[in-house]
């Protein structure tokens, strides 16, 4: 389970970094990258609530 927390905090860190880029300096490529690691973040986080409901019931 740390490692997929892990992954999701890298995955979040790419996102604020690439959305700030977007947001701030109008650069496109980086609002593509951001939509990217957001469909990834969205996976990630459905496979911990999968993780996290399956060790509560253990």
């Amino acid at each position: 389970m740390k490692e997929l927390i892990e992954k999701i905090n890298v995955a979040v860190e790419a996102f604020k970094t690439d959305a700030g880029l977007q947001a701030e300096k109008g650069n496109k490529a980086a609002g593509t990258r951001a939509r990217k690691a957001s469909l990834e973040l969205e996976k990630l986080l459905k496979e911990f609530r999968k993780t996290s409901l399956e060790a509560s019931k253990a």
